[in-house]
């Protein structure tokens, strides 16, 4: 299967956001949904970091197997008039261990999403 490729527009857009919120899902089904720092790769994969990575629920969660994730990020260009911009990739995450972390000062253990599926609104028009 052939991953989706973001437009130009869109990494613009996820290059210039700091955070968004990474939702897993435990190997008993619950459903986890967290704010997380980010970084766009070349590729169109997405690396997620922390300064704990490796203890947390989110990757305990996906190391254990249950690897599909949906990843939003969105904010408001404005209010008056209401105009909002959100991006979500729906895809599956690999618990990576020594690996360059998307931030300085963040462990080695980072989660990448492959995209297999993206929605935009407010990006690209």
């Amino acid at each position: 299967m052939t991953s989706p490729s973001l437009t130009a527009a869109q990494r613009t857009y996820l290059t210039g956001q700091l955070l968004g919120r990474l939702a897993t899902v435990s190997p008993d089904g619950v459903v986890q949904n967290n704010p997380v720092a980010f970084r766009l790769r070349a590729d169109d994969t997405i690396d997620i970091g922390g300064y704990r990575m490796a203890s947390t629920k989110k990757y305990r969660n996906i190391a254990a197997g249950s690897t599909r994730v949906a990843f939003v990020v969105d904010d408001l260009v404005s209010t008056d008039p209401w105009q909002a911009r959100c991006l979500e990739v729906r895809g599956v995450a690999a618990a990576l261990h020594d690996t360059t972390p998307p931030l300085p000062g963040m462990t080695r253990d980072v989660l990448r999403i492959t995209p297999e599926w993206i929605f935009a609104a407010g990006i690209d028009d």
